[in-house]
């Protein structure tokens, strides 16, 4: 038990300040994303990697990975927030393609 303890932990320890870096250079994520829930979600998901697997990654392909996810995150649901008008425009600007 300890050892998934100490393992949770080292994740938080290496993710968050990668969290920090991309929240302070994306605007988008203030303002779409909660840090304390993110950072949570993608603990859980690394750390479904082994620990060996963890540290095989480099600090510049997790910050990759974890910008890819908070974009996608981050734009989830965008379609939802429009107006019935914006989604016409949209509908329209797409159709055009």
């Amino acid at each position: 038990m300890q050892e998934t303890t100490s393992y949770h932990q080292e994740l938080v320890n290496r993710i968050s300040p990668i969290i920090e870096k991309l929240f302070k250079t994306n605007s988008l994520y203030l303002v779409k994303l909660k840090k304390p829930e993110i950072t949570e979600s993608l603990v859980q998901l690394f750390g479904k990697f082994t620990p060996e697997e963890m540290k095989s990654i480099s600090d510049e392909e997790l910050t990759r990975r974890i910008d890819k996810i908070l974009v996608i995150k981050a734009v989830s649901g965008t379609l939802n927030d429009l107006t019935p008008e914006q989604i016409k425009i949209f509908d329209e600007s797409v159709e055009g393609k």
